[in-house]
């Protein structure tokens, strides 16, 4: 381990796994007088070469989730009276495997399906396995996942302007002179979609040397290291920037630069802004024409400008328009590909998300059974899975597995969900909680602590602003005999897939997975099995790092990296900043980015009667506090004491009309539901708008998170309509949903 001993601590470097901030820890661990380590003190490291010495309050709990009572250490089992009862491993692969065999035996595997949660983007194992996982289980149907909660409108633009769903452009932030942040608070979410340390400090520097511009129906946290804000209406979003490509058409401002010869359908993005003016759209994006052409101008005028959007843009009615546009207005200005705008990171270990796959740009290849959704890149919205279980007929889910997920908790109409659960025959997670989620479960398997395990982030370096890498021993050992969750994902993938768990051979399946993972990466599978016999997701980091852009190519490049170079180097590598890569990226044939895609813009005529929709009423969008990331850390103390975040926010304005007051409680009611909540009346909202938080109330019983329930707060997503998305990618609209607010 990299430590640093001294007479009763060890310092430990380490990469916090939380975010996209990648912060670098120092570790303090010293031994009880029993004898064992514990954490007691987290600090930043101000040699990382990446974060040099930021760190949010969530890096520093890396401690308290580890030692933390309710944490899972053991398999649950539910027996005949419905409780969890601790079990060994063997006895819960027995069970599960019992359990999904019936299932497949009377249903066929169309019954089984599976929910991947946020969380394992960020973990060592499951961020590796997943696709394994699936391949095993070789599912007829479609997944679900908190991708359709949170950003399948950005990937579903990526697929149809780039050519791949996962290649993302983020702001070129450290060289940008004009950043324009839309629907983007990364005040508390350090960076989302981007990889960038201490995002607020960055946005102070870009003011130095011009202006930051901040979109958003609350006066967030972030407008204070930004020169304006532009108080929105939630879901006009894609309006408001349709006015802005509308004044830079208009006034002769676009000025693709050295994208002459790389972009196509120019003339179609000019075609369908001319419907919408400043002035046609100022009333219903609640911001003047005046401000929208002046931001157009400025931002054209701007040597080196990026407009950078987010969550926001995504989880709304119009998500696909939003997250579409932001890219056609940086191309428009030259500031696609290039120093201090849009650009796509550079990953010293490639992640397989990112490889072509030749698939052909197609949706709805197939519709959901209940409602008749469209799959849109093999999912269905997260809402139809509790209508899908609930529905009785043919094709009716009768298996879940959920891996790292709460959706009872953040999936629109959770109640519904809450509801629907306890119908299946069969439920299987792998999961540290025994969450409102996982109480339904039949057996829940427990993955290992983050400082159980190494850590080196996979996919997020496809965002960041550097090309920098660094790798974390485990800093605890797992018990004797406890797998990794890779394991547990094979076997349980196994399980869907109809295979006998004595006829799972662990290493032959990852044997088999590693070869096919360095063919991707241009190695000979031979060559790289003999370099790396062990099974495991250390074997594939190190591939990804020797066949990379740097790596030594299995000795071809002599003086290439591998991983050893980084476990010999714990403050980490860094290869240098972003550069312009678009002629790598662009994976249609025509090597075009299509500035237009039929498909995207076939939603615009959707838009466009947005315009002439009376008003809702009090519209309702969701926030997140820069000590909450997901539901699971409201079960540290540290993180959930002090005053109530769990509030309705309301212009005082509105709080007049409505006759709620601060401090008292307020019923707030939408088509899906109703629930009752403190009253915080701040001018931070704009009126018309309020807002609660998401990934609270943790009332529910038979429930493991004991400092959770003491602070359990109201599920906001009681009040999302499960129907309510954005119709080309399915992604919930958890954002601008109408709602009604009256005195308890």
């Amino acid at each position: 381990m990299n430590a640093s001993p001294t007479k009763d601590r060890r310092i430990h470097i380490r990469t916090c796994h939380l975010c996209e901030a990648m912060c670098g820890l120092e570790v303090h661990v010293e031994a009880g007088d029993d004898g064992n380590d514990s954490v007691k003190l987290i600090r930043p490291n101000r040699d990382d070469v990446w974060s040099k010495g930021y760190i949010c309050p969530k890096g520093t709990t890396l401690g308290h989730l580890h030692h933390d009572p309710d944490r899972l250490r053991v398999p649950l089992v539910k027996d005949e009276n419905g409780v969890h009862q601790e079990a060994t491993w063997d006895e819960a692969f027995a069970r599960a495997s019992e359990l999904m065999a019936g299932v497949i035996a009377e249903h066929g595997k169309e019954a089984v399906t599976i929910y991947i949660g946020n969380p394992a983007a960020h973990n060592y194992s499951i961020s590796r396995y997943t696709g394994l996982m699936m391949g095993l289980a070789a599912l007829p149907g479609p997944i679900y996942s908190a991708g359709t909660i949170d950003q399948w409108p950005k990937n579903l633009t990526c697929w149809t302007m780039y050519g791949n769903q996962w290649r993302i452009p983020a702001p070129d932030l450290p060289n940008t002179n004009f950043i324009v942040v839309m629907g983007a608070n990364p005040h508390a979410s350090q960076g989302s979609l981007l990889a960038c340390p201490d995002v607020l400090g960055e946005l102070d520097r870009v003011r130095e040397r011009g202006k930051v511009v901040v979109i958003d129906p609350r006066r967030t946290g972030t407008v204070d290291h930004a020169d304006q804000w532009l108080p929105i209406f939630p879901g006009t979003d894609a309006a408001l920037m349709l006015a802005v490509v509308h004044v830079l058409f208009e006034e002769g401002l676009v000025d693709v630069g050295h994208l002459h010869d790389r972009l196509k359908n120019v003339a179609e993005v000019e075609r369908v802004a001319k419907e919408f003016p400043p002035e046609r759209v100022a009333a219903t994006c609640g911001v003047s024409a005046d401000e929208i052409r002046t931001l157009a101008r400025e931002f054209a005028a701007a040597d080196k400008a990026v407009w950078y959007a987010r969550i926001g843009t995504c989880n709304q009615e119009f998500g696909t328009l939003a997250s579409w546009l932001p890219d056609v207005l940086n191309a428009l200005t030259g500031n696609l590909d290039t120093e201090g705008g849009l650009m796509w990171g550079k990953p010293i270990a490639w992640s397989a998300t990112l490889k072509d796959r030749g698939e052909p740009i197609e949706f709805g290849r197939f519709h959901s059974r209940v409602r008749g959704a469209p799959e849109v890149m093999g999912q269905f919205p997260v809402s139809c899975m509790a209508e899908e279980i609930a529905a009785p007929g043919e094709g009716q889910l009768k298996a879940l597995v959920t891996v790292a997920g709460n959706p009872v908790i953040s999936a629109p109409e959770a109640d519904k969900l809450d509801e629907a659960l306890p119908l299946l025959d069969c439920m299987i997670s792998i999961d540290n909680a025994l969450n409102e989620t996982t109480r339904h479960a039949d057996v829940i398997f427990p993955g290992l602590s983050p400082l159980e395990q190494p850590h080196y982030d996979e996919l997020l370096w496809a965002w960041a602003v550097r090309s920098a890498g660094k790798w974390s021993p485990p800093l605890f050992e797992p018990e004797d005999g406890r797998p990794g969750e890779w394991e547990v994902m094979i076997r349980v993938g196994a399980m869907m897939g109809g295979i006998p768990q004595e006829h799972v051979d662990i290493k032959a399946i990852d044997d088999g997975y590693f070869s096919a993972f360095a063919e991707m990466g241009g190695a000979d599978p031979a060559v790289a099995l003999a370099a790396c016999p062990e099974p495991g997701p250390e074997r594939l980091n190190e591939n990804a790092i020797r066949t990379g852009p740097w790596g030594d190519q299995y000795g071809a490049n002599p003086d290439g990296l591998t991983l050893e170079h980084f476990k010999n180097e714990p403050n980490g590598i860094d290869m240098g900043p972003m550069v312009p890569r678009l002629g790598e990226i662009v994976a249609h044939e025509d090597g075009m980015v299509d500035l237009a895609p039929p498909y995207v813009i076939a939603d615009i005529p959707r838009l466009a009667a947005r315009l002439d929709r009376d008003p809702d009423g009090l519209l309702l969008v969701s926030r997140r506090h820069v000590r909450s990331n997901n539901s699971w850390m409201h079960n540290i103390k540290v993180l959930v004491k002090g005053k109530d975040r769990c509030t309705l926010l309301i212009h005082p304005d509105d709080a007049a009309q409505t006759g709620v007051f601060d401090g008292g409680i307020a019923r707030v009611s939408s088509e899906a539901g109703s629930l009752e909540v403190p009253v915080e009346v701040s001018d931070e909202m704009r009126p018309g708008v309020v807002s609660l938080p998401h990934g609270w109330g943790h009332d529910k019983p038979g429930t493991r998170m004991s400092v959770a329930r003491e602070h359990a707060g109201v599920n906001n997503n009681v009040l999302a309509p499960g129907t309510f998305v954005d119709v080309p990618s399915g992604n919930a609209a958890v954002n601008g949903i109408p709602v009604e607010v009256v005195p308890a």
